[in-house]
């Protein structure tokens, strides 16, 4: 299950990814979490050491593109293939064991509480003045295009702030979004835009109160998220200690933000895994890129890229090594 955290900055959705992810991990099967935001903090969260993340997929687009790629006919090169190019017959697959394959075998690294992480990288100095983050964040869309997973195995991503996901068809690729919001007129501006432009997708979406310091916070979220609020988590002094570096394990966690982590983790293993809407997804937004930039940037039509045969799903579909 691929579930995204977003949200205003500062709402705290990257020390939230981290919880959830640590939480999950605990309950058993594999857990991947994924910093896809432009402040590269999530492995700080995790207990990662300084100066130890693993290999950013953003600076490794070619190496991980043309393994993905396969013997695929439809995709002639690695440079042809964009950020939503859609797996077909004969590309590479991935599952959540990093055995498996050398994507998660090179670019995540175990945490201490037992997430892998993996990273799409900061700017480097060759960035500067000349990319978007787009170009580091389209890793993770290729990524999500080709995972095969499934109930008991969970993708956390943290996502970049406010709505800029919705650059790309990414905000499509989640089993369950949750959005943090705190109790306060930004927190829930976001939702708004969030909620308006994802309407059209059947994004699956919850509201995560957070930072909540009485009844009269969740009152306030609830009066203007109504249904879509899942849950709150109060304001945490264990978390804040963990933000200034003091060690922490969930054992510090407040009973009641514990148990809205359950909250969050039945929520996500509730849904039915749609692979008939992925696929239909992501081959759509493939199409808008490649009519929008994508054919002038590569030189080729890249709807040829799409395998009408194809059908996405672990049950008819083999992971190809």
């Amino acid at each position: 299950m691929r579930v995204a955290f977003v949200g205003k900055g500062g709402s705290g959705k990257t020390t939230l990814s981290a919880l959830f992810a640590r939480y999950t991990a605990r309950q058993g099967g594999p857990v991947v979490a994924v910093d896809a935001d432009i402040n590269q903090h999530l492995g700080m969260v995790l207990g990662v050491a300084e100066g130890a993340p693993p290999r950013p997929m953003g600076s490794h687009l070619t190496e991980i593109k043309e393994w993905l790629r396969g013997d695929n006919p439809r995709i002639t090169s690695a440079a042809a293939m964009v950020k939503t190019t859609p797996p077909g017959r004969g590309s590479r697959l991935l599952s959540l064991d990093p055995a498996d394959d050398p994507v998660h075998a090179r670019f995540s690294t175990a945490t201490p509480d037992g997430p892998r992480l993996m990273v799409t990288g900061p700017f480097s100095e060759e960035d500067l003045g000349v990319a978007c983050y787009h170009s580091k964040v389209g890793a993770v869309e290729l990524y999500l295009n080709h995972l095969v997973d499934g109930h008991g195995e969970h993708v956390v991503v943290d996502m970049t702030a406010g709505a800029d996901s919705f650059a790309s068809g990414l905000f499509t690729r989640f089993d369950m979004t949750f959005l943090v919001a705190e109790p306060t007129r930004q927190g829930v501006g976001v939702y708004r835009q969030y909620r308006e432009y994802a309407a059209d997708y059947d994004v699956p979406l919850a509201v995560v109160g957070n930072k909540v310091q009485g009844p009269g916070d969740v009152a306030f979220l609830r009066e203007h998220v109504g249904d879509d609020l899942l849950v709150c988590l109060e304001h945490s002094a264990a978390v804040r200690a963990m933000e200034q570096g003091r060690p922490f394990t969930l054992e510090d966690l407040e009973p009641a933000n514990a148990e809205a982590l359950g909250v969050l983790l039945k929520h996500v293993d509730s849904q039915e895994k749609d692979w008939e809407r992925f696929g239909r997804q992501t081959v759509e937004f493939h199409l808008r890129n490649a009519r929008a930039w994508a054919n002038r940037a590569i030189g080729e039509d890249l709807a040829a890229q799409v395998d009408p045969d194809f059908v996405f799903g672990p049950t008819r579909v083999s992971l190809q090594r």
